[in-house]
């Protein structure tokens, strides 16, 4: 297309300076005159064209620059969010990896936990081996099957976490959950404590089911602090965790680096424990609560309690049935109060465990009845059947989190052989 216009271009010059040359002879100027004008003409024309294609060529190239100065805009453009991306990237990646050496750190500190309390376990083994030389009287049949079930649920690990919901009044809003461990036998039958909580008490192995079920509210915990879920957790402890001076103090070191679940797990002891509670466990309560953990008093049959002794121990809820508060309900001619105060109005009892810091927990609601009148007494938090019942959370919920972090069936293998070494020691325990 170019050749073609150059030529219609050289044509048409040409043509122009023979027209001149043309005029200019026949209007006499001679054959010199007309060649002279046909050479200046085409002259002039070439000149023209030169400049007229010179300015085209530097319009091209201008336009040309500017493309390429867009380009280089745009590459400079996507390199700053490349790098931003890449800035975004590492910082993500050295997150990771603190929370990783974290997580580690605390397995480690577990599974020495887990032979520390297997190696006191076969202490025990040991003491009462040789203080014990002839076997004792073998239980009845369906006492030992049972024994032999929770021993076998122990060494397999057959131990799962129940949550049921604690809920505020009377929005029926749940603000915490109670957790609750359940053994399963061989066929997956779930038994509960009033089952085998007195052969497990008799044998010793009380301890071990709630230290289980102490690492596994720390796990749940923290899947629903990874959820961003305001949630708390009431989590049984036995006065035998408090006074085992090789349990608390590892148990205490993991704590430790785990303030940040102050907040949202509280740990539970009954009224008959919390008031048989010696020097030691009273020592190791106060240690939690230097933490920032808080206590809650539950399967409360006394309501005869001194509440400033509440309040130093940290204790922050008291959990009555409401069965047991409904029955210390007296009508009198100045209205109700409670037969354990007579001289307290019944609406006003918790405004006073609220005054020491304690808030009041109607357990076992059971209908709707019981509502309204624990509605009347002002408190603000129900727990029982009528709000939810205990739901197990299965492992897979547990192993839903970015690494496992408690003694769980989804921990690694060394720890998880721990695990298992500590059930074996246990049930090896409790058969002497």
């Amino acid at each position: 297309m170019r050749q073609f216009t150059s030529v219609a271009l050289s044509a048409t010059y040409l043509c122009f300076a023979l027209i001149v040359a043309l005029l200019l002879w026949r209007n006499g100027g001679g054959w010199a005159a007309g060649v002279a004008a046909l050479v200046g003409g085409l002259g002039l024309c070439l000149a023209i064209h030169g400049l007229v294609a010179q300015t085209l060529k530097l319009r091209s190239l201008r336009r040309e620059f500017e493309d390429v100065r867009e380009a280089h805009r745009i590459m400079l453009g996507q390199m700053e969010q490349l790098d931003g991306r890449l800035a975004e990237m590492a910082e993500a990646v050295n997150t990771d990896l603190g929370r990783s050496e974290a997580i580690e750190d605390e397995l480690q500190m577990l599974e020495g936990l887990v032979e520390e309390l297997g190696d006191r376990l076969d202490e025990r083994v040991a003491a009462v081996s040789a203080a014990t030389p002839l076997r004792r009287e073998e239980p009845p049949p369906r006492r030992s099957g049972l024994l032999d079930t929770v021993r076998d649920a122990l060494a397999e690990n057959r131990i799962d976490l129940y949550l049921q919901p604690v809920v505020a009044l009377p929005q029926r809003r749940t603000v915490f959950y109670e957790s609750y461990s359940r053994l399963r036998d061989a066929a997956g039958r779930v038994l509960t404590p009033s089952e085998y909580m007195e052969v497990a008490e008799a044998e010793g192995l009380v301890a071990s089911i709630d230290n289980l079920l102490l690492f596994r509210c720390v796990q749940i915990v923290r899947r629903l602090a990874k959820q961003d879920r305001k949630v708390g957790i009431f989590c049984n402890i036995s006065i035998s965790s408090l006074a085992d001076d090789s349990f608390f103090p590892q148990f205490l070191d993991l704590l430790s680096a785990n303030r940040d679940l102050a907040g949202a797990l509280i740990f539970e002891l009954g009224q008959d424990a919390y008031d048989r509670r010696g020097a030691v466990e009273a020592r190791n309560m106060a240690k939690l609560g230097e933490l920032g953990f808080r206590f809650s008093i539950d399967k409360v049959v006394n309501l005869d309690i001194d509440f400033q002794d509440l309040a130093r121990s940290d204790v922050k809820f008291l959990k009555i049935g409401a069965p047991v508060l409904l029955d210390e309900l007296v009508e009198t001619e100045d209205g109700l109060v409670l037969r354990s105060m007579p001289d307290l109005a019944a609406q006003d009892f918790a405004t006073l465990t609220r005054r020491f810091g304690v808030e009041l927990v109607a357990e076992k609601v059971e209908s709707e009845r019981q509502i309204v009148d624990i509605l009347e007494l002002d408190i603000g938090l129900g727990q029982g059947h009528l709000f939810g019942e205990p739901r197990a959370i299965r492992d897979a919920v547990l192993t839903e989190v970015e690494s496992p972090v408690s003694l769980a069936p989804d921990l690694p293998a060394a720890a998880r052989g721990g695990v298992g070494l500590l059930a074996r020691r246990t049930a090896a325990a409790s058969r002497l």
